[in-house]
């Protein structure tokens, strides 16, 4: 079932098809071209001239690096320009890129074990906003189960059916957050398997009653708690992905099992495994996480983290006793 979309007026069609029309264009530019030419005009405009969001991201990588020196901070700030720059070309290229294309993009080493491992179990996918996320769509193309990709509808309708338009290219199903259940039940009715694609480190928005508050790169801050959740529900395994970046759009990657659907955990630590894992890859590689959205805008009451801290502390008083 696909996601419902508000219909478009004219005004909004023409723009959609004009978009559309223009990004395919641009799509077809040799590789060279867009990503050694149009990535760093892009990057100039963003970040020269604009200087888009440029506070946001700099009081971010300063509350989740205060150990780092304002140098030190400053080169993660313009790599991190550079990637997005580069990201944006994806989106662009997204357009008309073919399924082997994007394969060769998104290499996923260990893809037979992981599903030797899944077999015919539901499972998550729990992704963040590092590197290029918008690639994970490569999962659908040979895997023809319902993958179904989570999202938050955009308040523009023009880019929300653009964006929309690009998940779904490679076989992905796109739902809403707030319709999440329906096509969950559905297929768990008809003992369909299927996939589910959580970006969860995204701020949650504040009516959504799913929420979790983890301390996460030195600063209280607010997930969605629907990996645990439905982990423990439906016995989901979940995995996230371990990526690194080879070239500019070009990016290697390991599926890394949290939970294998049986384990006898907690929801609240599948949530704190996933956290630990995106905290260390964001620790090694700074620059490759989105630091221009507004992740910290809101705060805990202080009884709110009290749980999370407890946990976090006798788990690392447990790491220690280990190594000792």
């Amino acid at each position: 079932m696909a996601a419902k979309r508000d219909k478009l007026n004219f005004g909004q069609r023409v723009g959609y098809y004009l978009l559309l029309g223009v990004c395919k264009l641009i799509g077809y530019l040799p590789y060279c071209v867009l990503y050694y030419v149009l990535a760093p005009f892009v990057y100039f405009v963003c970040y020269r001239v604009l200087g888009y969001r440029r506070k946001v991201v700099r009081d971010n990588l300063l509350a989740a690096f205060p150990e780092k020196s304002a140098e030190q901070r400053l080169v993660i700030e313009k790599r991190f320009y550079r990637l997005l720059a580069e990201n944006m070309v994806d989106v662009i290229d997204m357009t008309s890129m073919s399924p082997r294309e994007l394969k060769k993009r998104m290499r996923v080493e260990n893809m037979e074990q992981t599903d030797s491992e899944i077999g015919t179990n539901n499972w998550i996918a729990a992704l963040a906003h590092y590197g290029e996320w918008e690639y994970f769509s490569v999962y659908a193309i040979d895997h023809h189960y319902p993958n179904i990709g989570v999202y938050h509808p955009l308040s523009n309708k023009v880019m929300d059916h653009f964006m929309l338009y690009i998940r779904r290219r490679f076989g992905m199903e796109v739902a809403p957050m707030n319709s999440l259940a329906r096509p969950v039940m559905r297929n768990l009715k008809s003992r369909t398997q299927m996939a589910l694609g959580l970006i969860a480190d995204q701020r949650p928005r504040w009516a959504e009653s799913d929420k979790k508050w983890r301390t996460f790169l030195n600063q209280p801050t607010l997930f969605f708690g629907g990996i645990g959740s439905y982990a423990k529900k439906f016995g989901m395994m979940v995995y996230t992905l371990d990526i690194e970046k080879v070239k500019p759009s070009h990016f290697k990657c390991r599926f890394i099992q949290l939970y294998d659907g049986k384990e006898d955990i907690s929801e609240e630590a599948i949530m704190d495994r996933y956290v630990a894992c995106i905290e260390e890859m964001i620790r090694r590689r700074p620059e490759m996480w989105l630091w221009s959205h507004r992740r910290w805008k809101h705060k805990p009451k202080p009884e709110q983290l009290t749980a999370t801290v407890g946990r976090q502390e006798e788990k690392s008083a447990n790491k220690e006793n280990a190594q000792n």
